[in-house]
Formats: structure tokens, sequence, C-alpha cells
């Protein structure tokens, strides 16, 4: 066979992309393991900017997240959409992936170009829980997104009660 004919074609490569993507959506820790061990780049993006990372931890799978991490995955790239991990798993109010990925190092306080935390996500949507154990680990009440809008003032925004109440208390 030459060397030509052994290699993937751009179809069967977008196709098996696509298929590694999927198991990142599901989290298939295990798999995804397999495939890391066997060379897949850890930090590889599809055409939304996606990592392994962001969709794993965005469809809340804390095990998956686990295993991408210690693989070194990048918790700070953030896609083409400028959300990062954390954030994405915090609007979803996915508590066990977002504990896996401060656990992991992620800065509680990391942001992308919007300046967004997730803290502010959390907060937004009324995610009690979330905002508590965002702040027991430092997270910054008083950070802004790029707009300069606190976590307070999103939540007020967003009409979001429960959330607004605990923030207002540390003000």
């Amino acid at each position: 066979m030459s060397d030509q004919a052994k290699q993937m074609t751009e179809e069967e490569a977008a196709e098996f992309a696509e298929q590694v993507f999927d198991v990142a959506r599901r989290g298939d820790a295990a798999m995804l393991a397999a495939l890391l061990a066997k060379g897949l780049p850890v930090n590889l993006r599809n055409h939304n900017g996606d990592t392994l990372l962001m969709l794993s931890a965005y469809h809340g799978h804390a095990e998956a997240v686990k295993v991408l991490l210690e693989f070194k995955a990048d918790p700070q790239i953030a896609n083409d959409k400028n959300q990062l991990p954390i954030a994405g798993a915090a609007f979803k109010g996915n508590l066990a992936v977002v504990t896996a990925l401060i656990e992991a190092g992620t800065p509680v306080d990391g942001a992308s170009a919007d300046g967004r935390t997730a803290l502010m996500m959390a907060a937004m949507f009324n995610r009690t829980e979330m905002v508590d154990y965002l702040l027991s680990v430092g997270a910054n009440p008083k950070a802004t997104d790029a707009q300069g809008v606190t976590a307070l003032v999103a939540a007020q925004t967003m009409g979001a009660a429960d959330t607004t109440a605990q923030l207002q208390k540390l003000a």
C-alpha cells in the first residue's frame, strides 16, 4: 500500500474528529483517556472553537473533565463565543464540573475577552449553591466584565432574586 493510501483522507479525518467531539459531548471518560493516551491532542478544537474540555464541561460530565485535566487540557482556552469551560459549566449549573475545574487549578475568576466570570454566570441564572461555592473558593464579587457589570448587577438585570440577595449581603 502506498503512503498516500495509508493516510486518512480529509473527509475521513473530519468524520473522525466529529466522532471525537461526540465522545466529549457524551462524557465518555474511558474513551477520552484511551484516545489521549494514543496521542490525541488534548486541546483539539472544533469548528466553533470548542475544545474537548469545553464540550465535556458544558454538557456536565465531571469525570470526562477530570480525565481531560489529567492530560493537561487548558481550561483557559475560550471558544469562538469567548466562553471558557468554567463559565459554560456555571451557566449550565453543574457544580460537580465547576468543582472539578477549580480543584484542578482553574482560576476561579478566569475570564475570556468578554470578562464574564463563573460567578457572574451563576449569579445571572440564580444558581445559589454555585454562588456559595464560588465565593467560598475566593471568587471576587467585585470583578467586572468588559461592560463594567458585576455579578450583583448581572443578577439584578436578569431578575435573579435569590442570587441578588446573596450578593447584596456582601456589598
